[in-house]
């Protein structure tokens, strides 16, 4: 009698109390956390800076994303980008099976939720994007498929000329500076970097095209069809991202 196949993939567990609901895939760590009265919320500071590509791409056409966790990202961008078309790749059928639980939009014309290997998603998709953001995690950490160089090469594909890739790394990995060299070998000098002290999450910006060196005026004008307190909410993070850009602008002119 032959056994069943042995799942490939790791079961998430959900942690509810009466003013939140969490993703975990073990207690060391939370994955996304959705607040009871809020759930469109960005509630883990990360998130809040990987939003900060509406500094540089205030309205993208086609979104972009390779891991859905609690929705989080997903579900901000749907409710506050209308008029862009957001597609979400996510490898873990378990993680997809609690899409409810966490308030994610059921599929529709502008928003899509796909279970498939993210690098064979961004491989397929040339040209798609005006922002792709990469927050893929499993037990282990960041897959070996989705920081390889091929997948980098295959994200500064799919992107349009003057697209953004978002990344969601963690500085304290052991390959984290051969991932940034990887990034450097596609995306050259196109790189912006945002750390979080206390999470040891490190927000990357790497763009298609010279958009980061050429912008100028002021990175905090809130778009005029843009949630007045959605904006002000990300204000905080967005000031790091104004103050990482600055920094980087000064130690490109020298």
């Amino acid at each position: 009698m032959l056994k069943p196949a042995a799942d490939p993939h790791c079961q998430p567990f959900v942690l509810e109390t009466p003013v939140s609901t969490s993703l975990h895939f073990s207690f060391a760590s939370i994955q996304s956390r959705m607040d009871a009265s809020r759930p469109d919320a960005l509630e883990l500071d990360y998130t809040a800076l990987m939003m900060g590509f509406l500094l540089f791409q205030a309205a993208p056409k086609r979104i972009g994303m390779i891991g859905l966790g609690g929705g989080s990202l997903a579900k901000f961008c749907a409710r506050h980008l209308p008029a862009s078309h957001i597609e979400v790749a996510e490898i873990n059928p378990h993680v997809i099976a609690l899409r409810e639980r966490f308030n994610v939009p059921a599929d529709g014309p502008r928003f899509q939720v796909h279970c498939v290997d993210g690098a064979d998603f961004v491989q397929r998709a040339v040209g798609c994007f005006d922002v792709l953001m990469v927050d893929g995690f499993d037990l282990g950490g960041t897959p070996p498929a989705l920081c390889s160089q091929r997948f980098y090469d295959d994200c500064f594909d799919a992107l349009q000329e003057q697209g953004l890739l978002v990344l969601n790394l963690h500085s304290g990995h052991i390959d984290y500076a051969l991932h940034l060299a990887r990034l450097r070998q596609r995306f050259a000098d196109q790189l912006l970097r945002i750390g979080l002290e206390a999470s040891g999450n490190s927000i990357v910006l790497a763009c298609r095209g010279d958009l980061l060196a050429r912008l100028r005026g002021s990175l905090l004008r809130r778009p005029p069809d843009f949630n007045e307190q959605a904006w002000l909410e990300l204000l905080p993070a967005f000031e790091r991202v104004r103050a990482a850009w600055l920094k980087w602008q000064a130690d490109s002119d020298q």
